[in-house]
């Protein structure tokens, strides 16, 4: 497992990041401004979940309208454009999946609404001195942004999740959400003969949630190995790549430019794909792709197969580890 320093030199994402953050933050109360800053040092700042479970920070139901732009702005400094809409309409199928809950008369514990998000700010922003940073974290978001030396980013973990995947009622019935997650990998795996299909597939029955959960570190073996780059064909392998892109390219463009490069750089020959359940639409399905420095795990099973969960894990890079770590070295 490779563990270099990715080099992440990105001076305009951490100029936009600490113009939003400042917004943001200037924006509170004093007693907002208390309950969504943190100090960077500690564990607060590796707390994470896709769950509905309640975070600590500034609930986006206790701040302004004018608050909640500012506060939506920090977070879309952190994503693509393409990005940023997925991360808003994640949060609107709160709504969706609450009208749902009520249709199908399923007693939910959980709140189904857009204001359950939290922000939270970690040190000083445009520090430069000291290592800072943002989390935006609620249902199916959770970003992480850690800045160093004033011109360092890491945004991983990146994980999007969606309930209901499919739309079931109403004016947006039948409209999906990640629909490239999960048609690209299912293309692919149906483009598989006999018997590359018997190293891909892994298991007849797809695990209850990804393998990596949401713990600060991510095991580089929990997930299966399945088939690896050198037993695809050229057009498979270019699919294969093009979904690892397509998670990478969540992060704003100059963040995926930067991981993009390092990612090509490491190359692709030891990337593999692995797959458990069905192939068939609608039913319970999982995958995982390996590689010696990151990590994407897809499961779709949960609520009849229609609630995704999908991340990408870097086991040196989350967190912004591998530069906090050269920082700390060259600062002490």
């Amino acid at each position: 497992m490779t563990t270099s320093t990715i080099p992440s030199s990105a001076p305009d994402a951490v100029k936009r990041m600490t113009a939003a953050a400042n917004d943001f933050l200037n924006s509170l109360a004093a007693s907002q401004r208390t309950a969504a800053s943190f100090g960077f040092e500690g564990d607060e700042r590796y707390k994470w979940a896709y769950t509905p479970i309640d975070r600590n920070g500034l609930l986006v139901r206790e701040m302004s309208d004018a608050q909640r732009d500012a506060a939506f702005k920090l977070m879309e400094t952190g994503y693509s454009a393409r990005g940023a809409a997925t991360a808003h309409r994640i949060i609107e199928l709160e709504t969706i999946l609450g009208e749902w809950e009520s249709i199908s008369d399923e007693v939910s514990k959980w709140d189904r609404n857009i204001d359950r998000y939290w922000f939270s700010i970690f040190g000083t922003p445009g520090s430069v001195d000291e290592p800072w940073g943002f989390r935006v974290g609620g249902h199916h978001i959770a970003l992480s942004a850690n800045i160093i030396n004033g011109e360092h980013v890491s945004i991983l973990p990146l994980f999007f999740g969606a309930n209901p995947a499919v739309i079931r009622h109403g004016d947006r019935k039948d409209e999906r959400t990640l629909v490239e997650e999960e048609d690209w990998a299912r293309a692919l795996l149906i483009s598989l003969d006999g018997d590359q299909a018997k190293l891909a597939v892994v298991d007849a029955v797809a695990p209850l949630d990804i393998l990596t959960t949401n713990v600060r570190s991510a095991d580089p073996n929990i997930a299966p190995v399945g088939i690896g780059f050198s037993a695809l064909s050229d057009s498979q392998r270019y699919q294969l790549v093009s979904i690892v892109n397509h998670y990478v390219t969540r992060a704003a463009d100059d963040l995926a430019s930067n991981y993009w490069r390092e990612v090509e750089s490491a190359g692709f020959d030891e990337l593999t794909f692995a797959w458990a359940g069905p192939s068939g639409v609608g039913e319970p399905h999982y995958y995982a792709i390996r590689h010696p420095r990151f990590m994407i795990e897809y499961d779709n099973t949960q609520n009849g197969a229609n609630h995704i969960h999908s991340v990408l894990r870097d086991y040196a890079h989350d967190w912004g580890e591998d530069l906090l770590s050269t920082h700390y070295r060259a600062s002490h």
